[in-house]
């Protein structure tokens, strides 16, 4: 790692972790900082080009030291101090957690560039916002599109991702007046600092376009200490240049692996999923932690991070979008209707509002139940398990709540199906379901049955007869995957979670 000596990574402790982009992909070797979580390692496995090896820091320095020769190429950067001060200055903003560029920059490709900056890492100490920071942050920003443009793209694509993120620790509920107000600001300050910084650009390169005439006006106070007022110092500051070297700069864009680099957990003003999110613990099972999120809100997160009311998405993006230079991204459900006005297509008549299906695995009857929202989407599970004993019962219920609970807030049932198929247990043939003939466990069973059912999934075959565990004599094997078993079935079968080098 010489190449990283007089960086800002000199000195930084690094960890090593074995991971996947996701966990269906195969595992490389990857360093990154010792307090980064594995989130952070997954989504460093997406963004490096190749399979092989990498060091966090080595690949942020490669691309920097692009950006940084391009620019003095171009004479867009026109020292090496300069150009050094820049490369310092991405430095601290990855170190920070507080900015990066999209995929497509770390993977070295010619695709239109975007940067990024995550709302939450701008808290400060206090509990404040450094709103100071953040102004340069979009500085730096801007500098780096406008040397992946060549100096000559009319447009940029800056944004900022995890506005849910951010309200959570100033405990705004997403649908509020104060919410919004805080959302505009942060536009407002976004836009301002960046079309100061492009007035820069155009006093030392040129004006390519007009300072605009007339500003939308940003909230003249929000619950966030000094943050209206910044707002309106960097929309004056843009006012005043003689020129921009961009039409427009502010542009948020659906997240990559990026945005989980960072740590935002939400792309732009989408609000919380909720305030909690699925998880391995350290022996491998499966379990529902709090989101950055929750854990900002602290006791008033179940209220703050739940669906926000009707129109609240739409109220949020009214608020935001006189300060963007183009409209938000539809949120993912909405991204695929058609533009035009059409009437929604009535749910049939003959839906049901619940699911039963009642099996027999290995010889233990099983039945589970599956309740359905109006719109026929799952939305909670229930077993009965009439052989077994109590412990067994009130465990499944137990995990059914967790489950029913996760749904609730936002938890995709993918989640579920990735953590519970093909897990170990007491499995064998199963009688009653024609579509899956064997099971290495209830739970293997019950989240491939809804799998198929929900999502649709078609590539989950059935386990081959070696990989059922053998029951052991004289003893009943649990029906749940409680603890870990003397055999484990193939690797193959496994999903591949992250774990340490």
């Amino acid at each position: 790692m010489a190449g990283l000596l007089g960086t800002i990574w000199d000195g930084v402790a690094l960890r090593r972790i074995r991971i996947g982009a996701d966990p269906d992909a195969p595992p490389r070797p990857v360093a990154l900082p010792t307090a980064w979580e594995d989130e952070a390692a997954a989504a460093i496995a997406a963004i490096a080009p190749g399979n092989g090896p990498v060091v966090f820091p080595t690949l942020a320095e490669g691309w920097i030291r692009r950006v940084t020769m391009r620019g003095r190429r171009l004479g867009l950067i026109e020292s090496p101090e300069e150009a050094d001060a820049l490369a310092a200055g991405l430095g601290e903003l990855l170190l920070a957690r507080r900015g990066a560029p999209g995929a497509e920059v770390w993977r070295d490709r010619r695709e239109e560039a975007r940067f990024v900056l995550s709302l939450p890492a701008f808290l400060d100490a206090d509990g404040g916002f450094d709103a100071a920071g953040y102004a340069a942050a979009v500085a730096v920003g801007v500098r780096v599109l406008d040397i992946l443009g060549q100096g000559r793209a009319p447009r940029l694509r800056l944004g900022f991702a995890d506005l849910a993120g951010l309200l959570a620790a100033f405990r705004l509920p997403y649908g509020g007046p104060e919410a919004r107000d805080v959302a505009a600001a942060i536009a407002a300050l976004t836009r301002g600092a960046a079309e100061a910084e492009s007035g820069r650009l155009a006093a030392r390169h040129g004006a390519l376009h007009p300072v605009a005439l007339i500003w939308p006006s940003p909230p003249t106070a929000t619950v966030v200490p000094g943050l209206a007022e910044a707002a309106r110092a960097a929309l004056d500051e843009a006012a005043s240049s003689p020129g921009l070297r961009h039409e427009g700069c502010v542009a948020l864009a659906p997240a990559d692996a990026v945005e989980a680099l960072l740590g935002a957990e939400q792309a732009g003003i989408a609000p919380a999923a909720g305030p909690l999110v699925p998880t391995r613990d350290n022996d491998g099972r499966f379990v529902l932690r709090p989101t950055r999120a929750a854990e900002r809100a602290g006791d008033e997160a179940p209220a703050l991070l739940g669906p926000p009311p009707p129109g609240a998405r739409g109220a949020m993006e009214a608020a935001v979008m006189p300060f963007l230079d183009a409209a938000p991204p539809a949120p993912p459900a909405q991204a695929a209707l058609p533009q035009a006005p059409r009437r929604a297509a009535p749910r049939p008549v003959a839906a049901p509002a619940a699911r039963t299906w009642r099996v027999q695995v290995g010889g233990a009857r099983v039945a589970l139940r599956a309740t359905e929202d109006d719109r026929g989407r799952l939305r909670e599970i229930a077993f009965s398990l009439p052989r077994e004993g109590a412990a067994s019962r009130a465990l499944l219920e137990a995990l059914a709540e967790a489950v029913s609970l996760g749904l609730a807030h936002g938890v995709p049932l993918a989640a579920f199906v990735e953590a519970y198929a093909y897990g170990p247990g007491a499995g064998g043939a199963v009688e009653g379901d024609a579509a899956i003939r064997r099971a290495t466990s209830v739970l293997d069973w019950a989240f491939r049955r809804l799998a198929i059912d929900y999502l649709g999934r078609t590539d989950l075959p059935d386990p081959a007869v070696e990989e059922m565990l053998p029951a052991v004599a004289g003893q009943d094997p649990p029906l749940l995957p409680l603890d870990l078993p003397v055999a484990q079935p193939p690797a193959r079968r496994r999903r591949a979670w992250s774990h340490a080098a």
